[in-house]
């Protein structure tokens, strides 16, 4: 699994006209799906984002974890981070799982963040075309990979 993920002071998705999922301060969380990730990665890539202590403290000092704030997640499926443009202009994107697998594992990521985090979990619709709005609060960004071949991160 390969995640950016921004603070965000707010963020919001909408498919259409509609809008799909909206959040306050929090995380903005693009995720792509790779052909060897399975659904070992999840729980170890749902604590890494939640945990991570990036939001600042009363010394204004990046100490803060999303479950110190009580913040929100927005979570957009994104299959092109695993795009590759080291030869020519166009990017591969064969390292990105194809949707039969890709989707239920985005589903699940999603899935086990409501059920084991009591924060505001928001989604995309897989394969829609997404027009996401944030506000980047900083601005921060972290990439974050879970390989599925190593144990820890």
């Amino acid at each position: 699994m390969r995640a950016v993920v921004s603070r965000v002071s707010k963020a919001s998705v909408s498919v259409g006209d509609e809008l799909v999922g909206q959040i306050g301060k929090g995380l903005l969380i693009y995720i792509g799906i790779s052909e060897t990730d399975s659904e070992k990665e999840i729980k170890r890539f749902c604590h890494k984002v939640v945990n991570l202590r990036i939001f600042p403290d009363e010394n204004d000092k990046m100490n803060l974890s999303l479950s110190d704030i009580g913040g929100g997640i927005l979570i957009i499926s994104n299959f092109t981070l695993y795009g590759n443009a080291k030869k020519g202009f166009r990017p591969s994107y064969i390292k990105s799982a194809p949707p039969k697998i890709s989707e239920p594992l985005y589903n699940k990521t999603v899935e086990y963040l409501r059920e084991n985090y009591p924060l505001r979990i928001e989604s995309g619709i897989f394969g829609a075309m997404m027009d996401v709005e944030s506000v980047n609060d900083g601005p921060v960004n972290i990439i974050i990979d879970i390989d599925a071949n190593v144990n820890k991160q």
